[in-house]
């Protein structure tokens, strides 16, 4: 294997550098804009269809976010559109190219109801050719008449790699009413799947509309899979799910799984194979499954972990065929051998990278886009020539953090309070030994997610600051089995607390930190976590700092309350004595720490009434909290100076409660 040595530049000057620099002593200031410094490289990457091209998101000024197209052959890039970037305004998400001249692009926002003041979030796909011009909405043209509201009008399923400009998209259909005088009224109504062109939007049908939940193809533009989600008259869904399939050649649904829409999750339909790989349980974890799709459902056994869940299969392409999988811990496993043997020859040509993803290739399969990252690099991307076995450097991750030393990340377990062993990620600053170091437990948020091994911005930028980081994987994480969900982080908040609280302790009795110098960091059901643990153990820790935090649980219920997840909302957190023992909000007067609570005022998924609330009680209560709203910001506050101002405040917090 040999390296071009040619780098391409984008367009906002990145460089690259070819190993980091020794441990440096930075300012807050410029740790903070560093490292809150949104990707440079974002969104889906995806190469055009000869291999020559690459498109993808990076961000523009202030909040914006510019869709970048590069030629790889010559180096030069150049814009093809950009939103503003808030939520309340619109937000770009992704595009794809759709021939070689033509893209598909999400753009997504948040409205409110004027009704009930709820958040609602909407996306429409727009085409344009990759120049900009000539942009036309794919969806079916809202009017005035439409019977309800369109959030989510299309989405595309087959990018169709034998075709041309051509694309397979599920359409959402609403039908008129109202209407007077004219017999011109649209009366279909559901999800129907069009065959359309890119640039004149011509097209056919290819399944009439009709109440389903979604489509899969075999990614060369055959549907073979319908799911149809269960609700009740009111609207509300159950969390069950029917799924069917096609045998090849025919345009009859036969039956293929009903039930709890957790026990059966589709992946991917292989067709040069003719089977649907499915994730199902097996002895409590997600193993993966191969049915056959040619009327008999014959049922094999893939891939299965006896700790973590088989969490997708992988493929290197659209319309490619699957060429492994990858469990919750991210290791991928290729059971195709000219795969298995690329990947590992890619680690030994990248030895401090070993962090390997196909991510895109081209149409003919021979130019492959390749991520290659570790712990203790952010990543960047390349351009792998199968033919020629070169491998190009296309771009870089995160610019800003060229140059410098950033912290090494390890696997370690943590002994809980009843013996059992949790499994977390401790981070230690460069060049610091691991001894009596003030300290940050960050649990993840979800509460059913998880921390996986590589590189994260926040637990870095922590590292640079002279602090010890352990993400604990407490009980109630996703990705380890039913078992460990322990029905969740909500209803059996004592044990995940507990666990987070353990693995506190863990540190400073492993002599790593110093008990009295110990904080506690969160994002999501990691803020409720923290503000939680503030309330449970007052006295271990200095400081608590909870990003748009669930902090009441009642709250959290009545937020779906006009949704049609309501259900599922209130059994998730459930009822009992644990929604008032277990809400930080009904306890502000029971911690005694600095808080600092942070959220955006457009975040749909946990509201900012909940850290308003919060920051009221503890202010009632005689306690110092400091809450700091970004007008505009979703709960990921994607935004560079947004985050750069949420780091300052976090590392001036700490440097008052427990030093660097």
């Amino acid at each position: 294997m040999r390296f071009r040595t040619a780098l391409l530049a984008s367009a906002i000057g990145l460089s690259w550098v070819a190993s980091p620099a020794a441990a440096q002593q930075h300012s807050l200031a410029e740790d903070a804009k560093a490292f809150g410094a949104r990707e440079a490289v974002s969104g889906v990457l995806d190469l055009s269809p000869d291999g020559n091209s690459v498109m993808y998101l990076t961000p523009g000024p202030g909040r914006k976010i510019v869709a970048v197209v590069g030629d790889l052959n010559s180096g030069q890039f150049r814009t093809m559109a950009s939103s503003e970037g808030s939520r309340d305004a619109q937000s770009l998400d992704w595009c794809h190219f759709a021939a070689a001249d033509r893209a598909i692009c999400e753009f997504s926002g948040l409205a409110k109801r004027p009704d009930t003041g709820d958040l609602l979030s909407f996306t429409r796909l727009i085409a344009m050719g990759i120049d900009g011009g000539n942009a036309k909405l794919l969806g079916q043209p809202a009017t005035g008449y439409d019977s309800n509201i369109r959030q989510f009008d299309t989405e595309v399923i087959d990018w169709l790699v034998d075709s041309t400009n051509q694309v397979l998209v599920s359409r959402l259909y609403v039908p008129e009413e109202g209407k007077m005088n004219t017999n011109i009224v649209r009366n279909k109504k559901g999800w129907g799947v069009d065959r359309i062109d890119a640039t004149t939007l011509k097209g056919d049908s290819v399944e009439p509309p009709k109440e389903a939940a979604s489509y899969m193809t075999d990614g060369l533009g055959h549907v073979r899979i319908m799911a149809l989600t269960d609700s009740r008259n009111s609207g509300m869904l159950t969390g069950n799910v029917r799924y069917f399939y096609r045998t090849q050649n025919s345009r009859d649904w036969k039956d293929l799984y009903s039930g709890n829409d957790q026990e059966f999750a589709p992946v991917s339909v292989d067709s040069s194979i003719d089977s649907l790989y499915v994730l199902k349980k097996k002895d409590g974890r997600d193993a993966l499954y191969t049915v056959k799709l040619d009327g008999s459902q014959a049922t094999a056994l893939v891939a299965e972990n006896p700790r973590v869940d088989i969490s997708d299969v992988i493929r290197f392409g659209e319309g490619q065929k699957v060429i492994g999988y990858a469990d919750s811990d991210q290791n991928r496993t290729y059971f195709d051998p000219e795969f298995s043997a690329l990947a590992a020859s890619l680690s030994k040509a990248l030895p401090k990278s070993p962090i390997i993803q196909f991510i895109d290739a081209s149409r003919d399969g021979n130019k492959l886009l390749v991520f290659a990252g570790s712990d203790s690099d952010p990543g960047r991307y390349y351009v792998f020539d199968r033919a020629h076995k070169a491998l190009t450097p296309a771009m870089i991750a995160r610019p800003e953090l060229e140059g410098r030393a950033l912290a090494s990340v390890r696997s370690v377990t943590v002994t809980a309070s009843d013996g059992t062993a949790i499994p977390a990620y401790l981070t230690l600053p460069p060049g610091k030994e691991a001894k009596n170091l003030p300290a940050v437990v960050l649990p993840h948020g979800g509460p059913s997610d998880r921390d996986v091994w590589g590189f994260d911005w926040l637990p870095q930028f922590l590292a640079a600051r002279g602090y010890a980081v352990l993400q604990p994987q407490y009980r109630g994480s996703a990705g380890f089995g039913d078992a460990w969900l322990n029905k969740n982080g909500f209803q059996s908040w004592r044990t995940s607390i507990g666990d987070v609280t353990a693995s506190a302790k863990w540190l400073a009795a492993q002599g790593i930190a110093d008990v009295n110098k110990m904080a506690i960091l969160g994002w999501s059901y990691g803020g409720y976590a923290a503000l939680q643990s503030v309330v449970t153990e007052p006295s271990l820790y200095k400081a608590a700092v909870a990003i748009a935090p669930v902090t009441d649980l009642q709250l959290a219920k009545d937020e779906s309350r006009n949704f049609t997840n309501y259900e599922l909302v209130q059994k998730e957190i459930g009822s009992g004595p644990h929604v008032i023992e277990g809400s930080p909000l009904r306890h502000a007067a029971a911690i005694s720490v600095p808080v600092l609570l942070v959220h955006g005022t457009m975040d749909d998924t946990v509201r900012i009434a909940e850290s308003e609330k919060m920051d009221a009680a503890l202010h009632s209560a005689g306690k110092q909290s400091e809450l700091l709203a970004f007008e505009g910001l979703d709960h990921q506050l994607d935004d560079s100076d947004a985050r750069t101002q949420m780091l300052t405040k976090i590392g001036e917090l700490l440097d008052r409660t427990i030093g660097h």
